[in-house]
């Protein structure tokens, strides 16, 4: 049965006595080469998790309706409104008042400790009844939910606890018992040497349930295992009023029908929470309670919260210079970029503000001004208007749009519900349906639909669901497959895209091999079921990215605490029966011989001819491998950039040398070779001196060394004038290592990802020293470190710089092949490139000045 969505009060009683911090093994996912990993913790951190979870599932759905409160029990003080009131109720205490929960409830109950005192869960049931009702005094039809969490190994007053069954059951709460290490016999699962007190005390709260009209008691590792279960919930739809008119009721009146109804939602799209919401904590923002960051094993701490969005426009010049240059009789306008928190921004952008720009609409290949933000819209007035009938088989399924909605009669107006069912009866008797339109709002746009009659047991509705205007109709026409028509006109019957009967038969076979409908379990009468069912399967990216968000939010971090896997049920119809594939392998393998089929081998790679040259110092040429030709086109673009100034002024070629030219390079390029010609992949020195003479260069013109710095667009590439270059960046990171630099500004301007930013520069940085040839972009490195130290002072990043400085100069000093050099270059930098002391940031914490000093110098 469907509930109502919200207006929920869920009390959590969590047992937080000595006895819960007794440490346990639990298991985690096994580790990046697959050995196997365990994680200690206590009873109260792991059973958390649960509760956890549960107020997380009520900040994912947002309703200020679903509200929770948290009353502990074992605490060593008393805080709690019969205590204040009436005294007693002792080590029990309000912890969370009763309200909407947000990211600051799962932090506090992160922050809770095992107390040194025991407390009685009676008590705390009474507790709890007792603000609950206070709270939901005014508000009589909110349900009432109480999750008690203990291990059951404490004392409990039982006397007068059935008069608490039986409150609860007068104010019709719902009461769930989670057990750490109870019995449960589903999972199933029996705790060896139990204590007696426990024992005793499982028994009393199976008692209790039995007596409470809705109440259930589990094991937590059964509960955190459901909790994960996919599951779709239906929630009543709110009905919204609407009239239903046949005919014209302004102009003719009396021969209109108007009638009351009410529209509701019958399905409803879903789909995964977006990740743009979620990004690294600031830790400059009070209002984000942040928890203590320590590194390990495994690095930093991540902690993510919600992001402020805010949305600003930018003009990109640099677009309307190409569109000047292509067109430069008609003038073209900006077109304005909105940047949100995570979008990059264009280099060569400007920001404007809102009220300097005008809204316009794309018609076309153009853009049409509209200053007051909108065109008049038709005078369209609320409701639903029948426009015709035509045949149910004419109903074309494929253009049916959105979401469904259920059309009914108000149900406090029996006229209206008659009406509104002998049209339905009418209309499922001459098997027709109704082509309506429907506008949700006085001078909203209407939307074009149809009504198609339903009739229930007990009431009779529409269903109604949009479909398109003709304009939005495109009709496509493709070539039959099996009626192929030569260039003479004649009819061709032999052709490989026409399949012979014998293919067409193995086709059949195959296909009916592979029929679901009974591949399942069989029922009680013995005959098969059908294996798949779309009532038990889940979106696999709604549930997923649902508990990959839930678990990133419940956990400490996600290094020690890695994502578990998914619930076996988000599985369950990954993999086919195993019944079909045994029954379908002869009518595939028949297929197989039918059409030829073949496995393609993979293409290999032809080797290079003498390998990867390698220069014997970096002050020589270096000619590697033979570039392909586009890379000579660049070179050239290249060379012509570092001309001097009086090279540039060289009086220019004649065209007759420029075809003379051009007729030699395409000779160059042609893919065969004689044998007069020089093998290109040698390098110069063992080359002929006529080859020699040949490359030569001019007087005036300056031998094409091996691009120095660090910028992409000084490096031969084989892409055209149009492409950009290969950034370098690999999955995951966010900095390249072509233009590591400009990638760091470009990211660090939106203020969000800075600490992302920050660590990915770094590894950059480690990855180009390491690497061959490093020297010609030792000066860009440099830079890349001034840079990144002057970030990390300002945004508080101190630690991700001294981490990173301690990690190169292992990596330079130390690991092999090492890059000596380029530490020396660093260390003559002097104090202002070592590590940042706390003298500089004003902290209380970290490395000193004399440490600082030290680390540079040693």
């Amino acid at each position: 049965m469907a509930e109502r969505a919200g207006y929920t009060v869920t009390m959590f009683l969590i047992d937080v006595s000595p006895t819960m911090g007794e440490t346990r093994e639990v298991i985690v996912p096994d580790g990046p080469n697959g050995e196997e990993r365990t994680l200690e913790m206590t009873n109260l951190e792991w059973s958390l998790q649960y509760i956890k979870l549960k107020i997380q599932e009520m900040i994912y759905n947002g309703r200020k309706t679903d509200q929770c409160g948290v009353i502990l029990f074992g605490t060593e003080d008393t805080d709690n409104v019969i205590n204040e009131r009436d005294g007693g109720y002792e080590h029990v205490s309000e912890f969370i008042p009763i309200g909407q929960p947000n990211a600051g409830t799962l932090a506090k109950l992160s922050a809770l400790q095992p107390s040194t005192e025991i407390g009685d869960p009676v008590d705390a049931l009474i507790v709890a009844i007792e603000t609950q009702d206070t709270y939901l005094a005014k508000k009589k039809t909110w349900t009432r939910k109480m999750i008690l969490l203990t291990d059951g190994r404490n004392p409990v007053e039982i006397e007068d606890w059935e008069a608490t069954a039986k409150k609860m059951n007068v104010l019709d709460i719902s009461l769930t018992i989670v057990g750490v290490d109870f019995d449960d016999e589903e999972m199933p699962f029996e705790e060896e040497d139990k204590p007696e007190i426990k024992r005793v005390n499982e028994e009393f709260f199976h008692n209790f349930i039995s007596k409470l009209d809705k109440g259930s008691i589990g094991n937590c590792q059964y509960a955190l295992q459901e909790v994960s279960r996919p599951d779709v919930k239906q929630t009543k739809s709110a009905l919204l009023g609407h009239e239903l008119r046949i005919g014209d009721t302004e102009t003719y009146p009396d021969e209109a029908i108007r009638l009351q109804v009410k529209a509701s939602k019958c399905t409803a799209l879903s789909r995964p929470k977006s990740w743009k919401r979620f990004a690294r904590a600031n830790p400059r923002d009070p209002d984000i309670i942040m928890r203590t960051q320590q590194d390990d094993d495994y690095g930093p701490k991540a902690i993510f919260s919600e992001l402020t969005r805010r949305t600003e426009y930018y003009v990109d010049k640099k677009k309307d210079e190409d569109d000047e240059d292509e067109d430069m009789d008609g003038e073209k306008d900006a077109a304005a970029k909105v940047a949100a928190d995570s979008e990059e921004v264009p280099t060569e952008a400007e920001r404007v503000e809102k009220e300097e720009l005008i809204r316009g609409f794309k018609y076309g290949a153009s853009f049409v001004p509209c200053p007051d933000g909108n065109f008049n819209r038709l005078p369209t007035k609320k409701g639903i208007d029948i426009c015709g009938f035509f045949p149910t088989e004419n109903f074309k399924r494929d253009q049916a749009m959105g979401d469904v909605q259920y059309i009914w009669a108000d149900p406090n107006s029996p006229a209206n519900q008659v009406a509104l069912s002998s049209i339905v009866k009418a209309m499922t008797e001459k098997k027709a349906m109704a082509i309506a339109r429907w506008v949700s709002k006085d001078g909203m746009d209407p939307k074009m639909g149809v009504l198609y009659p339903i009739e229930f047991d007990s009431v009779d509705c529409f269903l109604w669901v949009q479909m398109p205007f003709a304009d939005d109709v495109r009709k496509y026409t493709f070539a039959s497959l099996d009626n192929l028509i030569s260039k003479k006109g004649e009819k061709i019957t032999n052709h490989p895209y026409i399949p012979t009967e014998e293919q067409q038969r193995a086709m059949d076979n195959f296909v009916d091999a592979m029929d679901l409908m009974d591949a399942g379990e069989k029922d009680e009468d013995g005959n098969r079921l059908p294996w798949f069912d779309t009532r038990l399967s889940y979106n696999p990216a709604i549930h997923r990215t649902k508990q990959a968000q839930f678990h990133g939010a419940v956990v400490e971090d996600l290094n020690t605490h890695p994502l578990p896997p998914p619930h076996w049920e988000l599985l369950k119809y990954f993999e086919p029966p195993r019944r079909v594939l045994k029954r379908a392998h002869s009518a595939l393998e028949e297929c197989k011989q039918s059409f030829n089929v073949k496995q393609v081998p993979k293409k290999v790679v032809r080797p290079r001819k003498d390998g990867h040259v390698r220069a014997a110092d970096d002050e020589e040429m270096l000619l590697l491998d033979q570039l392909p030709k586009p890379a000579k086109s660049s070179s050239q673009v290249a060379r012509s950039q570092t001309l001097t100034a009086s090279q540039s002024q060289r009086k220019s070629i004649s065209p007759k040398s420029q075809k003379q030219k051009a007729k030699k390079a395409a000779s160059d390029d042609s893919d065969t070779a004689t044998e007069e010609e020089p093998d290109d992949d040698l390098p110069l020195s063992q080359k002929g001196p006529a080859v020699a003479a040949k490359v030569k260069p001019r007087d005036d013109e300056d031998v094409l060394m091996t691009p120095s710095p660090s910028v992409s667009s000084q490096i031969p590439t084989a892409v055209g004038p149009s492409q950009e270059a290969d950034p370098g960046r690999v999955p995951g990171r966010i900095i390249g290592l072509t233009k590591p630099l400009d990638d760091f500004i470009r990211n660090t301007k939106t203020g969000d990802i800075v600490s992302k930013a920050v660590l990915d520069l770094g590894w950059a940085i480690t990855e180009i020293v390491k690497r061959p040839f490093a020297r010609r972009r030792t000066k860009e490195m440099l830079e890349c470190m001034k840079k990144l130290r002057e970030v990390a002072k300002v945004e508080d990043e101190v630690e991700a710089w001294n981490e990173f400085l301690q990690d190169l100069k292992h990596t330079c000093l130390e690991d092999e092949p090492g890059n000596q050099d380029f530490w020396t270059q660093v260390k003559k930098q002097g104090r202002e490139m070592s590590l940042i002391s706390k003298s500089e940031v004003k902290k209380k914490h970290g490395v000193s000045e004399d440490e600082a000093v030290e680390f540079i110098e040693s």
